[in-house]
C-alpha cells in the first residue's frame, strides 16, 4: 500500500505506508522524576515506555536525592543499551507560599491577607497566606494580579492592610502544600540565576548533568550569567521562556542558550490566555529556525496524575505541539507524583507517535528554508546553513535511507533536524556528553563512536557501524553530514553513498 504525499511544488511522489509507519517515533518525551518513580525498577519502566530526557526538578527535594537519582538513571541507561539524557531544572527565584497544614478551599470573593515572611518557618493558614518575598508591601500595588500554583487560582490586591496586603479571589480552587506564587515578572527585583541556582549548579555540573533548565530568564544576560562553558565541555544551557520580558528578548536568548522551554504555566499567567497558543507557535517556530531544540511543558497530560486517560483535550494539545514542530514535550507532575509514571509515558509516546507520522515534513522544510535561510549569516554558520539546506534538498529528491551526522559537538545533528526530513537522523559523535544531549533532539538517534579521523576513513566508519546496529543495509543510499576534519568548525561535507 502507497501513502500519496504531493510536495509543495506539485509533483506527486509516493513512499511506502508501511515504511513510513516503521519509522521510531521522531519526537522526545521528558518526563519528571520525582517520589512516584524514585525507585529503579519505575524509572526503567519509564524509559522503556519511551522517556527520552529525565528531568530533575531541584526545587524539590534535596541535592543528595537528586544527585542519586541521577547515578539510578545513569545505570539504567547502560541496562536497556540506549544514551538517556539528565536535565536538571533550576529553582530560580521562585516565590512560594509557606506550607498548608492542609488543604484549603478559596471561593471566588474570599478576602485574604498576604502577608511577606520566611516560609520555611512560617505556616500559612485560612484566611492569611505567608509569603516568600520580603520586598511584597512596596513592589505590589493595588489592582495587581497575581497567581498561585500553576496559574489557576488567581487574586486581586485590593488594599494595603499594616504588615500585609488584602486581596481577593477572582478565580478559586484549592490550595496545597508550599506552592508558587506569581508576581508580574515587571513588579520582581529579583535576579536569575540566584545564589542557591549557582551552588546546585556546581554540585550538578560536578556529578556530569547532561542539560540544566534555567528559570525565569528575561534576557540573553540571564543565560551568560550561568557562567558554563560551551557544550559538550558543559551542560547544554535550556531557557525557560516564562516571561514576557523573555518573549520581547526571544532572538537574543535564543543566540545564547542551547535550547528553550516554552514554560507555559508562568507564561500564560504573564500573557494573556488567548495569546499563549499563538506565542507557543511563534517561539517553536522561531528556536527550530535557529537550529536550537524547543521543548513544550506544563498541564500536556495533567489529569493523567490521578485518571488512566487523558481527556481529548489534552491528547489534542500534545498532537498541536507535534504539529507546531516541537522537538520536545515534557511531563511534570504527571510522572512525579502519578499513579503511574510508565503508563503516562507510553500514553505520550503513542500520541506524538502517531502526530509524526501526520506531521507535514514539506511544508515544514520550505518554510523554514524561505523564513529563516533568507537572513544571511556569517562565517561557519553561513557554511552549515548551505550544507544542511542542500542535504535536505537532496534527501527530498533521492530519498535516503537515513542522514548520517557526525558532530563532535551536536550542532550538526540539530542543524539538519530543523528541516525536520523524512529520512531518520544518525547522530554520531565521540563525545559522551554530546550523545546524551541529543536526546532532546528532534528525529536525531544518537550513536557514540571512538573518534573521528580524517572525512573518508569517519565515513566508511560510521556506515559499518549503522549497518550492524541495523539501521542500514548494504545497498542503501545514505547521506553523510558532517566536517571535512575532526577540528572543522563548520559543516562543510556532504556525501550520497551507497552503503557497502
Amino acid at each position: 500500500m502507497f501513502l500519496p504525499i504531493t510536495p509543495t511544488n506539485g509533483r506527486p511522489r509516493t513512499r511506502p505506508l508501511a515504511s513510513m509507519r516503521s519509522v521510531k517515533r521522531r519526537t522526545k518525551i521528558i518526563a519528571t522524576i520525582g517520589p512516584s518513580c524514585a525507585d529503579e525498577s519505575t524509572m526503567k519502566a519509564m524509559v522503556e515506555a519511551g522517556m527520552d530526557v529525565a528531568r530533575l526538578n531541584l526545587s524539590h527535594g534535596v541535592l543528595e536525592e537528586h544527585i542519586e537519582r541521577l547515578g539510578h538513571l545513569r545505570r539504567i541507561a547502560d541496562a536497556v543499551g540506549r544514551p538517556v539524557g539528565v536535565m536538571a531544572d533550576l529553582p530560580g527565584p521562585k516565590v512560594r507560599l509557606g506550607s498548608f497544614q492542609e488543604p484549603i478551599n478559596l471561593h471566588i470573593n474570599d478576602e485574604i491577607l498576604l502577608q511577606p515572611g520566611d516560609t520555611a518557618a512560617e505556616f500559612s493558614q485560612a484566611g492569611r497566606f505567608i509569603v516568600g518575598y520580603e520586598s511584597l508591601l512596596t513592589d505590589i500595588y493595588k489592582g495587581d494580579r497575581l497567581a498561585i500554583g500553576d496559574g489557576s487560582i488567581v487574586l486581586e490586591v485590593i488594599d494595603h492592610a499594616g504588615d500585609a496586603l488584602q486581596a481577593k479571589v477572582l478565580f478559586g480552587g484549592a490550595v496545597q502544600g508550599r506552592p508558587g506564587f506569581h508576581i508580574p515578572s515587571d513588579r520582581l527585583k529579583l535576579t536569575t540565576p540566584t545564589t542557591e541556582d549557582l551552588r546546585l549548579l556546581d554540585a550538578m555540573v560536578e556529578a556530569d548533568i547532561d542539560m540544566v533548565a534555567l528559570s525565569f530568564v528575561r534576557s540573553a544576560h540571564d543565560v551568560r550569567r550561568i557562567g558554563l562553558e560551551p557544550a559538550p565541555r558543559g551542560p547544554l544551557v535550556v531557557a525557560k521562556i516564562e516571561t514576557r520580558a523573555a518573549v520581547e528578548n526571544l532572538d537574543g536568548i535564543i543566540a545564547e542558550a542551547g535550547a528553550v522551554m516554552v514554560a507555559r504555566g508562568d507564561l500564560g499567567t504573564e500573557c494573556s490566555i488567548q495569546d499563549l497558543p499563538h506565542l507557543q507557535k511563534s517561539i517553536i517556530a522561531r528556536c527550530i529556525a535557529l537550529g536550537r531544540p524547543a521543548i513544550t511543558a506544563t498541564q500536556m497530560l495533567e489529569s493523567m496524575i490521578s485518571a488512566p486517560q487523558p481527556t481529548r483535550a489534552e491528547a489534542s494539545d500534545v498532537a498541536n505541539a507535534v504539529f507546531d514542530g516541537t522537538s520536545a514535550v515534557m511531563l511534570s507532575a504527571e510522572t512525579a507524583i502519578g499513579r503511574d509514571p510508565a503508563h503516562v509515558v507510553a500514553t505520550m509516546a503513542s500520541i506524538a507517535h502517531k502526530a509524526d507520522q501526520e506531521f507535514d515534513y514539506e511544508r515544514w522544510g520550505h518554510q523554514i528554508r524561505r523564513d529563516h535561510l533568507s537572513e544571511r549569516q556569517a562565517g561557519d554558520l553561513a557554511v552549515t546553513d548551505t550544507m544542511t539546506l542542500a542535504t535536505w534538498q537532496a534527501s527530498q529528491q533521492i530519498e535516503p535511507t537515513a542522514i548520517c551526522c557526525i558532530s563532535r559537538s551536536g550542532f550538526t545533528v540539530r542543524a539538519i533536524a530543523r528541516f525536520r526530513p523524512e529520512a531518520p537522523i544518525l547522530g554520531f559523535s565521540p563525545e559522551d556528553r554530546t550523545v546524551r544531549q541529543l536526546t532532546m533532539s528532534w528525529g536525531a538517534m544518537p550513536i557514540k563512536i571512538d573518534r573521528i579521523d580524517d572525512n573518508l576513513t569517519t565515513v566508511h566508519n560510521v556506515l559499518e557501524l549503522a549497518k550492524a546496529q541495523g539501521h542500514i543495509r548494504s545497498g542503501d543510499i545514505v547521506a553523510v553530514l558532517g566536517g571535512s576534519t575532526g577540528s572543522v568548525a563548520a559543516t562543510d561535507t556532504l556525501r550520497m553513498v551507497r552503503c557497502p
